[in-house]
């Protein structure tokens, strides 16, 4: 049996690129005692694994050169030598771009079988949905009759942001990149207005938008987009900062000018990282399951078929072609 592993064979200068990658087969090896051994069935493509290709630690260390790429996915346990992870249970975690894994069983986290389907747990009920759930509701703590603001909407953190804030009495404003995502989100989703930010003034359209300015700010973007929100903010606004995906690949950094705001807004601005609310998964993934399941909440997803597609899909991350949770199908 082989082994086919995504494997980082240079850093990125700016834009991640397919060659930055290569794609190679290996013996999978032999379990010992206390190891499993998972037959992954899909591999997450995410926005943060631009800055794990980077060197240096941020919150985690970036992955090696000529490592397996670092990557959360799931799969079905067919060998094992662990008393809690038996034959057949499906897992999730940072098992790596590959199409085999070996694990401790370290970071694992059994999927529930009556929860959903098996790719959501990669995303509105994995990482992604965990990191709107908490990042909105522990940071951003919206009230009902408030409006929020999400930038890079139509993205699974976006989406799940928008759709939990809608539940909990908001109103929601949101950016995207096409009419047809904008349709999404307002059709689907239930935002209450969206704005294409590639043939729309943002400005202009937060000003119509939300007269009253923005309340919590959930930023996926980063950017000048930023400067615009800042602008924007309600008397004690709340700024949560997610991600910066128009920055990931940027060789030259843009940094917030407009930051100033939030003192005249007497607000705060904070960040999300989503591995510090890692015990409180269980709970976050029963409530958005229970939406999903009564039809308050949707999720959409972009499957690619095929191991060898990584180095190609995971650009479409950073280019906007994806539309809904990005996965390949191992």
């Amino acid at each position: 049996m082989q082994n086919t592993q995504v494997i980082l064979q240079e850093r990125p200068q700016g834009m991640v690129a397919e060659s930055n990658f290569t794609v190679q087969q290996g013996p999978i090896g032999e379990i010992e005692e206390g190891q499993v051994l998972i037959k992954i069935a899909y591999i997450s493509l995410d926005p943060a694994m631009r800055g794990w290709m980077n060197a240096g630690t941020t919150y985690i260390k970036g992955v090696e050169i000529g490592a397996v790429m670092r990557a959360f996915a799931i799969g079905e346990i067919i060998a094992s030598k662990h008393a809690k992870y038996p034959v057949g249970t499906w897992v999730e975690g940072l098992l790596g771009a590959q199409s085999h894994a070996i694990s401790t069983g370290q970071g694992l986290r059994i999927v529930p079988a009556d929860q959903g389907n098996l790719s959501w747990h990669l995303g509105i009920l994995g990482m992604p949905g965990m990191t709107a759930y908490f990042g909105l509701l522990e940071r951003g703590k919206p009230e009902a009759g408030e409006t929020v603001f999400v930038s890079g909407a139509a993205g699974i953190v976006g989406s799940t942001v928008g759709q939990i804030a809608k539940i909990k009495g908001c109103r929601v404003i949101g950016t995207a990149g096409s009419d047809q995502k904008c349709k999404y989100l307002i059709e689907e989703c239930g935002f209450d207005a969206a704005i294409n930010y590639k043939t729309q003034d943002v400005k202009a359209e937060l000003a119509r938008h939300a007269p009253d300015g923005i309340h919590v700010f959930y930023d996926n973007v980063g950017g000048p987009l930023l400067d615009t929100a800042l602008g924007r903010l309600a008397r004690g606004a709340r700024v949560v900062i997610c991600g910066a995906i128009s920055q990931y690949n940027a060789t030259e950094m843009y940094g917030p000018k407009n930051y100033m705001k939030i003192v005249t807004a007497r607000g705060y601005l904070t960040g999300i990282i989503v591995f510090d609310f890692l015990e409180r998964y269980p709970e976050a993934i029963a409530q958005i399951h229970e939406w999903l399941r009564g039809g308050k909440m949707k999720t959409k997803e972009h499957i690619f078929e095929g191991i060898e597609q990584f180095p190609a899909v995971l650009k479409k991350l950073y280019t906007g072609e994806n539309f809904g949770k990005l996965l390949i199908k191992v």
